[in-house]
Formats: structure tokens, sequence, C-alpha cells
């Protein structure tokens, strides 16, 4: 079947990489990005030749996951060019690497912007079309640093995607009924094919930062260490073929999660046990039926 889909934050990394596998599988695929006709123009028009010497359908589309009324015009614009809005992929995000304490209560707030208010914007946007047909996939990108094992000066990230993750878990119980399914990928760390860690922002408090310098050092053993456990062949491309795979699957058969973790940092295995006692408890609590949509 061939599903219009909306993916954010699709100017680079795995975004991108998923945006044209999924326009590569036979799907109408729209790619958002900030500022298409300013600093992200290049990008654009890279997205647009790419799809014409591929004969896809893969097509820049401006959106910034900030603004309520840019996600609503988003979404506008593809229902009024397809007349339906089939899945969307919540992938827009930033890094921000250094010690908790430097980072500013506002710079912190901005992580949590993106990272997860910008997913509860973009949610908002979609959800009343999606309700309106009955049907629709939610595809969240989650982090195996909500559940595994993951080195220090990340906090303020995986806080925010700790908080996206649960919105995601307690949404899917609310879309159930509107015939709306929910999965969540949880990508582990990729040292190369990506630019989250070039691209991770700095806490502005220098002066802070610098009174951490006893650790001065542990960030780069710990980028070695994972580069040495990674696999020659771990690549985001393994991310873009698990979404690929999700979305094409039969109604009703959609995975809760699918962890997709080359290090082995844990999660796969936290998040085996969190799913199952999720489910016990929802059985207990008699709302097992909104665990999966009905066929």
């Amino acid at each position: 079947m061939k599903n219009v889909i909306l993916i954010t934050g699709a100017g680079t990394g795995i975004g991108k990489v998923a945006a044209e596998s999924l326009a590569q599988a036979g799907h109408i695929v729209y790619a958002s990005m900030r500022d298409v006709k300013g600093r992200n123009a290049t990008r654009a028009d890279a997205i647009r030749q790419w799809a014409k010497a591929q004969n896809v359908e893969l097509h820049p589309l401006e959106l910034d996951v900030l603004s309520q009324d840019s996600a609503d015009a988003a979404v506008a614009s593809i229902v009024k060019e397809q007349g339906r809005l089939d899945v969307v992929i919540q992938n827009a995000g930033h890094l921000v690497i250094g010690p908790s304490e430097a980072f500013t209560a506002e710079e912190i707030m901005k992580v949590f912007d993106t990272n997860f208010y910008g997913a509860h914007r973009v949610s908002r946007a979609v959800l009343p079309q999606m309700r309106a047909q009955a049907s629709g996939l939610v595809l969240w990108i989650s982090s195996s640093t909500t559940k595994g094992g993951f080195p220090p000066f990340l906090g303020p990230y995986a806080a925010a995607k700790a908080a996206m993750d649960s919105l995601a878990v307690s949404m899917s119980y609310e879309l159930t009924r509107f015939g709306i399914e929910t999965s969540i990928v949880v990508p582990g760390a990729f040292t190369r094919g990506t630019d989250h860690f070039p691209s991770a922002g700095k806490p502005a408090d220098v002066a802070r930062s610098d009174a951490y310098a006893r650790y001065d050092g542990v960030m780069d053993k710990v980028g070695e260490r994972l580069s040495a456990l990674t696999p020659d062949d771990a690549d985001p491309q393994a991310v873009a073929d698990d979404i690929v795979r999700i979305v094409g699957l039969p109604l009703g058969s959609r995975p809760a999660r699918s962890v997709i973790d080359f290090v082995g940092d844990g999660a796969a295995e936290v998040l085996e046990v969190s799913e199952r006692v999720r489910i016990e408890f929802a059985k207990r609590i008699g709302i097992d039926d909104l665990l999966r949509v009905s066929q």
C-alpha cells in the first residue's frame, strides 16, 4: 500500500535516510525541515533532484517543530495535495552535550522544546486528520538513553527523550479507539552516519563547564570505546530499513517497540521487561483492549 508520510527532521541523518528509503519503497513522503527557502535551501534542492533522478515521490516541506502554526500549515498543505495523511514519523531532535549543571534552565527548556514539545505540536497538527480518517500510524524515534546505560554529560537530552517516550506510550492508549497505531523505534548510539554528535549543542556557561575539568577526556574515552564496540556494518540505514518494515506491516501487526542497537547498551533487555509489565498491568486494570487497534 502506498502511504502518505510526513517525517520531521528529515534534512540529515536518520530522518533523511528514512525519507529516501520510504520513497524508494513506493510511498509518498514529505521530508520536513526548517527554513527550506533559507539555510536549508541547498538540502531541499538536493532532495528534489534526488527524487527526480530516482523517479520517486519525495518532497521537501517547511515545518518548524518549534511553531504550532508551522506544524499546522505543513499538515494542511499535505492534506490539500493528497487528501489524507497516513503516517507521521516523529524524528526531529537535537543533542546537547555537557555538564548538566552548566546548562541554564532556559537552555534545557530549548532542548525540551525541540525533543518533546516539538513532537507534541506535530501530534496536535496531525491527529485531527487521522481521527477523521479513523486510521493512521504515529511512529516515534526514541533513544536507547531512555532505558539503557548511557554516559554522563547527556542529561538534558536524555531527560527530554525520556519525556517524549513516556508521552508516546500514554498517547498510544488514547489513539487505538480511533484506529490509530503507535510504534516506537529505539535507535542505539551511532558513532558515524549522522550529524548527531558533530552538531551537538554545548552549555553557554563556560565557567561552569570549566569547573568540571577533572572530567576532561571522559567523553573522548567514551567515544573511543563506542567506536570500538560498534561493528563495521552499523549504519543508520538499519534504522531506516526498520521504519520501512514497520510502515509496510498490516494494520494491527505493527510492534509497540523496536530496538536497533549495535553496541548493546541494555535498552533491548530493559524494554523487553518493561513492555511485558506494561501489558500485564493493562490487563489487570481492564484496559488491554487499548493495547492494539482492532482489525
